[in-house]
């Protein structure tokens, strides 16, 4: 493990970074033009054409669907020259393909690569999550506890009253009992329409963001993602599948998941050398979205390793704009 280290040490870090740059000055080209597709096929596109470059023996284990979803990056699709170390990757080349569409903030291009077998191995389906940021005791929170007790018990740990709590969770009708819930605790809530991703990653900023505790359900493979960007930086998470249906059962068990009432821990869902890289798409409590001007692309990026909790951010300018053509 300790030699695959060593060669991931030359394909991460700035790799990753050229990686999500592509795809979000591709998908920026479209922010705002109301075509979710498009603006998503471009990201994917050109993050494609980046990954295919690099020196890896890349397996897609967190992507845009499973294989009968092509040209998406599916779920066991294969990238890279094939010459180097072989590892995992969860990616999602737009996040908030939605908010990108509308041009609100919070959209990101984003890619997680770990040593092979790190990364938590899930379908394209939906996960319930709690996260929270670093410095607490290991279970502060649970995903199986009552909301407001998840609240209480975190604003014990920050020393503060339940009313300076602020909850992310995404805008969703399904939502609605763990709105009211928080709510009766005291807490104040940010709704988000998409990107839950960024949303996880807030909460170990909380004086910059506002955020101190993501609850609810979303996507799986954001949820993965995000689980990668907190082994980096520092954080608790976790997350349980949701189901919905045989079909989808099956697809969870060809990937190993048979128990759909096991609750992943941060470590389950993301293990050994990790690293993570997001690129801001839109303006954003992160990130600053891709900027255009004249000829040269400002792009602002993170990125992050787990086996250094080295965090790095990155404002480049691009002037050799036929690179990202």
């Amino acid at each position: 493990m300790a030699e695959q280290s060593r060669a991931l040490d030359r394909v991460l870090a700035i790799e990753l970074v050229r990686v999500t740059e592509r795809a979000a000055v591709a998908a920026a080209r479209l922010r705002g033009r109301g075509d979710e597709k498009a603006a998503d096929q471009a990201a994917v596109d050109a993050m494609r054409r980046e990954l295919n470059a690099l020196d890896i023996q890349g397996t897609v284990v967190i992507g845009e669907g499973e294989r009968d979803e092509a040209p998406m990056l599916y779920i066991g699709e294969t990238v890279g020259t094939g010459k180097g170390p072989k590892v995992d990757i969860a990616l999602d080349p737009l996040e908030g393909t939605t908010i990108a569409a509308k041009a609100m903030p919070n959209s990101l291009a984003v890619i997680a690569m770990a040593e092979d077998g790190s990364l938590l191995h899930a379908p394209d389906v939906y996960m319930d999550k709690i996260a929270i940021g670093g410095d607490y005791e290991d279970g502060l929170v649970d995903l199986d506890a009552p909301a407001g007790d998840n609240i209480q018990a975190l604003a014990k740990a920050k020393g503060v009253p339940v009313s300076e709590i602020t909850a992310c969770i995404l805008d969703r009708p399904r939502h609605g009992a763990l709105i009211e819930a928080v709510r009766e605790a005291g807490a104040a809530i940010q709704l988000i329409g998409d990107g839950d991703v960024a949303g996880v990653i807030n909460t170990t900023n909380p004086d910059e963001t506002g955020i101190d505790i993501y609850m609810g359900v979303g996507g799986a493979p954001e949820g993965v993602l995000a689980a990668a960007a907190l082994r980096c930086i520092g954080g608790q998470m976790q997350g349980r599948l949701v189901t919905s249906n045989a079909e989808q059962k099956e697809r969870a068990k060809k990937m190993g998941i048979d128990d759909f009432d096991r609750k992943f821990t941060l470590h389950e869902m993301a293990s050994g050398d990790v690293m993570f890289a997001a690129t801001g798409v839109t303006d954003g409590s992160m990130l600053s979205g891709v900027k255009i001007k004249g000829n040269a692309i400002h792009t602002h990026t993170v990125v992050m390793r787990s086996s250094t909790g080295t965090t790095r951010w990155i404002k480049a300018r691009h002037t050799q704009l036929a690179k990202f053509e």
